[in-house]
């Protein structure tokens, strides 16, 4: 629903030039959207590592993040995610499903994340290898 409300905005920014804060956010929600939905050739990404970064990204968390740092904060996160919470990830892949407990601990393991990589980044110690 997002993407579809981003591709007519996207249609309607061709002839507008005043747009509301709501508008603003909704079209970089959805840059944001599309540019976590490429993945590179060869590299097709897992069931449960889709469901934590799409949550992550429709449930306002990734609002903050420039188009040009998904890619890293897709790296970055999932390496968290695997290293410091497999059991999220192994509930997701073994129901297929993100139930109302599992998603009660995503949100508190992306909160974390968050602290973090703001703490990480404001030091300029993360870099893309």
């Amino acid at each position: 629903l997002d993407l579809a409300q981003f591709r007519e905005l996207q249609a309607f920014l061709q002839f507008a030039s005043d747009l509301d804060e709501g508008t603003k956010q909704k079209i970089a929600r959805g840059e944001l959207l599309t540019e976590i939905l490429k993945q590179t050739d060869g590299e097709s990404m897992s069931l449960e590592c889709q469901v934590v970064v799409l949550y992550a990204a429709l449930n306002g968390f990734l609002d903050n993040l420039a188009v040009a740092e998904v890619a890293l904060f897709e790296k970055k996160f999932l390496e968290y995610m695997t290293n410091l919470h497999p059991d999220i990830l192994e509930n997701i892949r073994m129901s297929g499903s993100l139930d109302e407990a599992t998603e009660k601990y995503l949100r508190v393991a992306i909160r974390e994340y968050k602290k973090i990589s703001n703490l990480i980044y404001k030091r300029g110690v993360v870099t893309n290898n």
